[in-house]
């Protein structure tokens, strides 16, 4: 005869209390309508769980993780080293899903859009941008990641690199509107750098690129990364959680920290993304900041496949 451990018990009725709870979606209670979801389209079951969770107990949150095919507490080990911001966002975030030629085809979160077994399984697919800023003197400002990113942590890159979201502002199709309304939150929230110092309509759309890397063992890239140049002089406060450095560089300091990239020294890596942006078009489209001649550079037909 089989015996039910008190811990079991437990989980076992917060499980079912949980899903009483969750099932009654429109209560106006403010336990189930939080100011967090006001933002969102809609939540997928293991987002609104894990919200429930981390308002009901913050010791239960602080070792729970949840995917849309795992259960509460079902990854609570691997992932209990991750960093607590991090880690929030994983399971907050919903990415867009989208095909190989752009087209929107669903939602999920940042955590299973960036686990290999699941983009290698299930080709997932999402939307993301890259933001290139420089001053007015045409030097572009890089950023080193985080320690506590999951991805590709204290590896170079261009000056934000994020994803829209699963919202209404950041759907909008039109001229990348939705993606250039992610690209100033992003750039507030990493970097500090305020709204009005990067205005929507400054940002310029160049071209779209797709491709899929490796981060370690577990989890990885695979996106259809937009290409968003701006110039503009900026004031920078870098958020600790999401920046280790900056600087700005002009095209002669980059190239010395590719050759750096190139041989190892220093221990210098940058991220995959930004290698393949630097390697096929980042050049010439400096040259093209510098002229005022951006507009003949950009691309928004063309998908480009890279490796």
């Amino acid at each position: 005869m089989s015996t039910t451990s008190p811990f079991q018990a437990f989980a076992s009725r917060f499980s079912s209390s949980l899903s009483s709870l969750t099932s009654k979606s429109k209560s106006k209670s403010p336990l189930l309508n939080p100011p967090l979801l006001k933002n969102s389209i809609s939540l997928t079951p293991a987002a609104t769980k894990l919200r429930c969770l981390s308002l009901l107990s913050p010791r239960v949150s602080s070792f729970s993780s949840v995917t849309a095919d795992h259960t509460v507490m079902g990854d609570a080990v691997s992932d209990s080293a991750m960093d607590a911001v991090q880690r929030r966002l994983m399971f907050e975030d919903e990415c867009i899903l989208v095909d190989e030629n752009d087209r929107v085809v669903g939602h999920d979160t940042k955590y299973n859009c960036h686990l290999m077994e699941k983009i290698e399984s299930e080709n997932l697919l999402h939307r993301a941008f890259s933001v290139f800023l420089f001053n007015s003197k045409y030097e572009l400002l890089l950023q080193q990641r985080s320690a506590t990113k999951v991805t590709f942590p204290l590896v170079w890159t261009n000056t934000c690199c994020s994803h829209p979201l699963y919202r209404e502002s950041e759907l909008i199709e039109e001229n990348a509107l939705g993606t250039r309304n992610a690209a100033q939150r992003k750039l507030l929230d990493e970097l500090g750098i305020p709204a009005e110092d990067v205005p929507v309509d400054q940002f310029m759309p160049l071209g779209r690129m797709l491709y899929k890397a490796p981060s370690d063992g577990k989890w990885g890239e695979h996106e259809l990364d937009y290409l968003l140049f701006i110039v503009r002089d900026v004031n920078v406060d870098p958020n600790p959680d999401e920046v280790a450095d900056i600087k700005y560089v002009n095209q002669d300091q980059l190239k010395e920290l590719l050759r750096k990239a190139d041989t190892g020294e220093d221990g210098l890596k940058l991220s995959p993304w930004f290698r393949l942006v630097v390697d096929n078009f980042l050049f010439n489209w400096w040259d093209h900041v510098e002229k005022g001649t951006l507009k003949d550079a950009a691309d928004m037909k063309t998908i480009h496949k890279l490796t």
